[in-house]
């Protein structure tokens, strides 16, 4: 205990005079606790509010959806749940045309036929408040507020729905599960009571109707035990299940990216912080090996001169973690408020007390593993460098080149920091390849550095060089390569922090570019959409528009069609298969396609395989396979490749292609993309309708085109997605501050890495300005052969460090993020003379400090 109290007393002691320089080293510490705090409690808090939307979303625990009357089967397990006294709640969903006679106003409608008791979770917002009831008793209707302003209606009139009449009871704004089970993405809705659907008329032979039965269970475990429990029975009369974990693992999907972006920062500044406590306590333990030595002469033995110095790694640890986990704290408050508008729910803040813990505890670790190394120096102090100081460093250098315990160290390190790289990705092969690439550019950076010192050896050495180089260039050189010169650390540390910086931006600049794409010609995309056009109506909707001074940016064609067989095998056969080499995904042989023709690409696509056909693409001969294009991702879903034929089932008639093409399609592009492409012969005789895209810059001539089109073609829909783009772009905007944001810690803890990486070595370089200041060296000179070494070392460690960082940002963005990666060449040079003109600054400084104190007060200390 005695010993104990000994240790702390000195350690205490020991960092009197240092204690504002080890703090600002343990500072990276701190933001990089910070980061990880905020991030995880912030990413916990997100994960809780999913989940409590989640049931929102879908407003049930599971919905059974299906394009067709439900089978008997399925009829009877429905029965079974109601007499169990499960919850259950029927859904049908088409579409239609509304006719108000007042204003004589018609429009194409996506009706939604809903039983009492529907949604089961959720908000429901209408005008009047709590209207949603009068669905349970009275023959109404409750509509989009859009469907009033087109039909030019008010609450009270009458709205025809095929074959029926309801009496308009109110607007709706919001209701749960209206995002699922729909006919016509872009129509507007109207709720009925689902009692009145037979009477519309409307479900005939051929009707595009969504079957749906919404099902409320008493928690998460009964619901998967009865998907589990039927899910044969589904598969096999073709019904879809959606439950709220589904719905949870879109939304979680939806910001995975910026979840993985947002952990790689805080990795990030992690390993900076941890660089910067290396570099710091190197600098720290360089000014104190006469004491140390003093303290071995008054009879300290090396492991108790070692507990002391561990000590106060340790404690630097503790208070940097917990002014980081302080600090991460206020982060995690203000994210929320950064993210708002971003997030389609509310993200209630809540303090995370395993994330705070695990923050605190990994603060310590780290400024304990990146510390240990250079600690382990203090044993090889001799009592005689107290009396002999430059022989005795130099003898120590030249004992135990294979130290075991350094070994040791440097195996605990890395170690520590595969398992930190496991810790911030999900994936373990991620974050192997985080720990790979970090392995791999220290083993690069210190060969770097053994080959500089080679070479300015080398240069000292020729003979023309010394007849031909000023003085101050040939003694910058030397200093590369002499005796306890400080080449291989700072290009070591001094390039891993670089490199880590460099690649954070690479990321950030790729990320960004990819988030705000979309905004960059927002001035010249369409932002009127006119839909439902029959094929006899195209060419007149385009008249109009080009009378009235307006562009016809694009007309898309739209064939809906479901795939029926791969290569010959029935989809039911294939989804039953056991081998998983061979099975589709479900959705993709489940879902409806809305497909349409052509025979080229368009700006969102990317020719990865195969080949377009040209003209009208018909087969050549009589009952051969049209060609058909497919995005590659479907094409992975459903299991397939070039040459691989697909049956579609096209309203009826079936259609048999051979896919001849593979298409990278850029789905986060507001453009109409497509799955699959077919030549205009294989689809050109099909039931389509068209959609026809314009731009119009004044809100009021927008009204006066829609109107234009409307009268004279009643059945046309349009849209005014104006709005829209102002709100994409307001939410990327607000993404692109929330990353800035982040990433900023690791700007700073870089700065601060930077900054002890250089003044590692700053001593030796002011005994080195005093010994020249003896000898008659002018302050000019003294100044010119640092900046020549320091320059050298900063232009050496950058080249090498944003030279990985392009490596590495270019696998990150390729394989993680899954973004087309873009180098951006002249950011790079002005981070390159940025950290030149940094350290040459830094270095510089230590020129003050020699001509601060005198030649005979720094010799002395020798």
């Amino acid at each position: 205990m005695r010993r104990l109290r000994f240790i702390i007393a000195m350690a205490w002691r020991e960092s009197r005079a240092s204690r504002r320089r080890l703090l600002l080293f343990g500072s990276a510490i701190s933001i990089g606790v910070a980061a990880l705090v905020s991030i995880g409690s912030f990413t916990d808090n997100l994960e809780t509010a999913v989940r409590r939307e989640s049931r929102g979303l879908l407003g049930a625990d599971l919905a059974l959806l299906s394009s067709r009357p439900f089978s008997r089967p399925v009829e009877a397990l429905i029965d079974s749940l109601r007499r169990d006294s499960v919850p259950v709640a029927r859904r049908t969903v088409f579409s239609s045309m509304g006719y108000v006679r007042r204003t004589e106003g018609v429009r194409l409608l996506e009706v939604r036929a809903v039983e009492p008791g529907f949604p089961f979770y959720g908000e429901i917002v209408t005008s009047p408040a709590g209207v949603w009831q009068a669905l349970d008793t009275g023959r109404v209707a409750l509509v989009d507020t859009t469907v009033l302003v087109s039909l030019s209606a008010r609450i009270g009139d009458t709205i025809e729905v095929g074959s029926t009449n309801f009496v308009i009871a109110g607007t709706v704004a919001e209701v749960a599960g209206h995002l699922t089970g729909g006919i016509n993405a872009f129509g507007a809705q109207v709720y009925i009571p689902q009692r009145f659907v037979g009477q519309t008329g409307l479900l005939v032979f051929g009707s595009r109707v969504s079957y749906g039965v919404m099902i409320k269970f008493p928690d998460v475990r009964t619901t998967t035990r009865f998907a589990n429990r039927n899910n044969r029975l589904f598969s096999r009369e073709r019904v879809r299940i959606e439950t709220a974990g589904e719905a949870e693992s879109d939304l979680t999907e939806m910001l995975q990216r910026l979840s993985w972006f947002l952990q790689f920062i805080g990795l990030v500044a992690l390993l900076l912080g941890g660089i910067g406590v290396a570099s710091g306590v190197g600098a720290f333990l360089a000014q104190k090996l006469d004491t140390i030595a003093v303290l071995r002469c008054l009879g300290a033995s090396r492991p108790l001169v070692f507990a002391i110095y561990l000590v106060q790694a340790v404690a630097l640890g503790v208070v940097s973690a917990l002014a980081g986990a302080v600090l991460g704290v206020g982060i995690q408050l203000a994210l929320p408020q950064l993210l708002k508008g971003v997030l389609p729910f509310t993200v209630d803040v809540r303090l995370e007390p395993d994330v705070l813990l695990e923050g605190l505890a990994i603060g310590v670790f780290v400024a304990l593993l990146f510390a240990l190394r250079p600690l382990l120096d203090v044993r090889q102090v001799s009592p005689l460098q107290a009396i002999r100081k430059a022989f005795e460093s130099a003898a120590s250098a030249a004992r135990s080149p294979r130290d075991p315990w350094k070994l040791a160290a440097t195996g605990a390190l890395l170690i520590g920091i595969v398992w930190l790289c496991m810790n911030a990705n999900p994936r373990p092969q991620v974050g192997l390849g985080y720990a790979a690439a970090i392995v791999g550019s220290v083993l690069v950076l210190s060969g770097t550095a053994r080959l500089v010192i080679w070479g300015a050896r080398r240069l000292s050495e020729a003979p023309a060089l010394r007849r031909r180089w000023p003085y101050v260039l040939r003694q910058g050189v030397a200093n590369l390569h002499q005796p306890r010169n400080q080449t291989r650390p700072v290009v070591t540390a001094l390039g891993f922090g670089v490199g880590l910086l460099a690649a954070l931006y690479l990321i950030q600049a790729n990320f960004l570019t990819q988030v705000i794409r979309q905004t960059a010609t927002a001035q010249e995309r369409p932002n009127l959409v006119l839909i439902d056009i029959q094929a006899d109506q195209i060419g007149g909707v385009a008249d109009i528009t080009r009378r009235q001074g307006h562009p016809v940016v694009q007309m898309v064609p739209m064939v809906p069609m479901r795939i029926e067989a791969i290569n010959g095998r029935p989809v039911d056969s294939l989804l039953n298969d056991s081998n998983p080499a061979v099975r589709p995904a479900r959705w993709s042989v489940r879902r409806e396609y809305r497909s349409t023709w052509r025979d080229t690409l368009v700006a969102s696509e990317t020719l990865v395989k195969g080949a377009m056909w040209s003209g009208r693409g018909g087969p050549p001969l009589a009952g051969q396979p049209y060609p058909l294009s497919l995005s590659t991702d479907v094409a992975a879903d459903l299991k397939v490749d070039i040459g691989d034929d697909l049956t579609w089932n096209v309203q009826g008639a079936r259609v048999t292609t051979r896919i001849v093409a593979l298409r990278e399609v850029d789905w986060a592009r507001l453009d109409v993309n497509f799955f699959a492409v077919f030549p205009s012969a294989a689809l050109e005789r099909a039931p389509a309708t068209w959609v026809f895209f314009t731009r119009v810059n004044d809100a009021a001539q927008r009204t006066r085109l829609q109107r234009a089109v409307v009268e004279r073609y009643p059945n046309v829909t349009g849209f005014d997605v104006a709005l829209l783009q102002r709100t994409v772009e307001r939410i990327l905007r607000r993404v692109a501050m929330a990353i800035r944001f982040m990433a900023a810690f690791s700007i700073v803890t870089g700065a601060l890495v930077l900054l002890g990486a250089v003044a590692a070595g700053r001593l030796e370089r002011i005994r080195q300005g005093a010994l020249l200041k003896t000898l008659g060296a002018t302050r000019r000179q003294i100044e010119r052969l640092m900046l020549s070494e320091y320059v050298t070392l900063g232009l050496l460690s950058s080249l090498v460090g944003i030279g990985l960082a392009s490596l590495g940002g270019w696998a990150f963005t390729k394989w993680v993020l899954e973004f087309r990666f873009e180098l951006p060449a002249l950011p790079l040079l002005g981070v390159l003379a940025a950290t030149v003109a940094l350290v040459a600054v830094i270095g510089l400084s230590g020129s003050r400090e020699v001509f601060r104190r005198t030649a005979m007060e720094v010799l002395r200390e020798e």
